[in-house]
C-alpha cells in the first residue's frame, strides 16, 4: 500500500531523453542525475517546479557539469512521513541520484532527511524550515534556506527599532514549523519586555471560519498591539479575514510562509491591506541574478515568484557549483565540496556553517514586506525599502 502511494515523475529526465539526438553522443549518454523531493499538492509546488526547470535549462545551456548535462528526477513526497520516506528509498533505488534536493513540508522532511542520511546520499534542503533538520548530526544533510527560528529576524529588528510594541499575541499552526517560529517570537518578547497576552496554537486540519472565530474572539476583550501569525497560505488567508471580521484592531504580522505568496493578496482581498510579513527574499535585494530571475519568471509564466521560487532556482546552481568542484561523484567528495561552498546565488550567498546547535546550515538576513494597494512593498530594512512604514503613535 505504501508503494502505491508513491508517485515518481521523470519530468526533466524525459525532456532530456526526447532531445538526446540533438546533443553530441558523448555528452548525452552520460547525464548526472539529481533527485528532487517535491510536495505536489502544496501551494508552492508549481512555482518551485518551474524554478527548478528554469535553473536546469540555464545550467545545461552553460555546459552542464564539466560537459555532462544534469537531469532531474522528481518524486512526490506528499508532505507526509511515510510517503516521504518511501520517496527517498525509491528515488535512490530506481534513479541512483548523486544528490538529492528539495524538502518543502517541515513535518516530513525531518524523516526524509534521516532516510537520506542512512542511505549515504547528500541532501541539500531547499525550503523545509524545522530547526531540528540541521541539528541531528546527519552528515549528509545541508540546508540552504534559513531555519524557522531565524525567519523573523527582519521582523524582530523592525519591532525593536521602529514599532516597539507593548503587547503581542501569537497565533500559530501547531506543527514543527509553526511551533518553532512561535517559540522564537515568544523568547523575543521576553527579551524585549513585550507583554505576551495570548499564545494561540491551532490545528490546520480543523481550520474554518467558525473554528478561528472561537479561537480569536478572546482577543477582542484584550486587544494586543501586534498579532504575530505563523501559517501556510490557506490558513493565513482565513486568519486575516477572520481578524478583520471580528474588528480586532491590531497590527497584523505574518511569519513568512503563506503570507508571502501573491495568492494571499488575491484570496484575502481588502483584508490583506496593511498586513506585514517576514520574507526570506525579495527581488530588490542586491544578490547576483535576483532581478533577472524575477523578470524571467514573470515573462515565462505570467506570474510573480516569491522566496519559495527563488530557493528552488538557486539550489540547483549551488548543486552545479558543488559538482563542478567535487573530485568525484562519490558521497564523501560531494560532502567535502558542499562543506567548502562559498557561492553567490539569486537567493543570496551560500556558506554552510556550524553555529549554536546547527550544523551545515546557511545563514541569511530576512526582510519585511507590507501589502499596499494589492501588492507587496519592502518596508524593512530601510536601505532597500520601496515604501515607508507608518508606525502608530505610542
Amino acid at each position: 500500500m505504501r508503494r502505491q502511494r508513491f508517485h515518481l515523475r521523470l519530468l526533466a529526465g524525459l525532456a532530456f531523453a526526447a532531445s538526446i539526438q540533438a546533443v553530441p553522443q558523448a555528452i548525452a549518454a552520460d547525464p548526472i542525475v539529481i533527485g528532487v523531493l517535491h510536495s505536489e499538492r502544496y501551494t508552492y509546488a508549481g512555482m518551485m517546479r518551474n524554478s527548478y526547470e528554469m535553473a536546469l535549462e540555464a545550467i545545461n545551456k552553460q555546459g552542464g557539469i564539466n560537459g555532462r548535462p544534469l537531469t532531474l528526477v522528481f518524486a512526490d513526497d506528499q508532505g507526509e512521513r511515510e510517503p516521504g520516506e518511501d520517496a527517498v528509498r525509491e528515488l535512490v533505488k530506481r534513479s541512483a541520484p548523486v544528490m538529492l534536493v528539495g524538502g518543502y513540508q517541515s513535518s516530513n522532511t525531518v524523516y526524509t532527511a534521516r532516510v537520506a542520511d542512512k542511505l549515504n546520499v547528500p541532501l541539500l534542503i531547499t525550503t523545509a524550515a524545522d530547526d531540528r533538520i540541521t541539528q541531528r548530526k546527519w552528515r549528509n544533510v545541508y540546508r540552504m534556506n534559513p531555519p524557522a527560528g531565524e525567519y523573523a529576524k527582519g521582523v524582530e529588528d523592525l519591532l525593536q527599532q521602529r514599532i516597539r510594541p507593548a503587547s503581542m499575541a501569537i497565533v500559530y499552526e501547531n506543527s514543527p514549523y509553526g511551533t518553532g517560529a512561535a517559540l522564537r517570537m515568544m523568547w523575543f518578547c521576553r527579551e524585549y519586555d513585550i507583554a505576551l497576552t495570548k499564545l494561540i496554537p491551532y490545528h490546520k486540519e480543523r481550520a474554518s471560519t467558525d473554528y478561528f472565530q472561537n479561537l480569536l474572539e478572546p482577543l477582542k476583550a484584550d486587544t494586543p498591539e501586534v498579532i504575530y501569525m505563523v501559517s501556510y497560505l490557506t490558513d493565513a488567508t482565513l486568519l486575516v479575514k477572520t481578524l478583520r471580521e471580528l474588528r480586532i484592531d491590531s497590527m497584523l504580522i505574518g511569519g513568512a510562509g503563506g503570507f508571502t505568496h501573491q495568492k494571499f493578496i488575491g484570496m484575502a482581498g481588502d483584508a490583506a491591506d496593511g498586513v506585514l510579513t517576514a520574507t526570506l527574499w525579495t527581488p530588490q535585494l542586491p544578490y547576483t541574478g535576483a532581478k533577472e530571475y524575477y523578470s524571467a519568471y514573470q515573462q515565462k509564466y505570467s506570474a510573480i515568484p516569491d522566496y519559495h521560487g527563488a530557493e528552488a532556482y538557486a539550489v540547483l546552481f549551488v548543486v552545479a557549483d558543488v559538482l563542478k568542484r567535487a573530485k568525484s561523484l562519490e558521497p564523501e567528495a560531494i560532502r567535502t565540496a558542499l562543506t567548502d561552498t562559498n557561492f553567490e546565488t539569486a537567493f543570496g550567498p551560500v556558506v554552510f556553517q556550524n553555529y549554536e546547535k546547527f550544523e551545515r546550515q546557511n545563514r541569511l538576513p530576512t526582510m519585511v514586506l507590507k501589502v499596499v494597494n494589492n501588492a507587496f512593498e519592502v518596508v524593512w530594512p530601510e536601505d532597500i525599502a520601496t515604501s515607508k512604514l507608518a508606525v502608530p503613535a505610542q
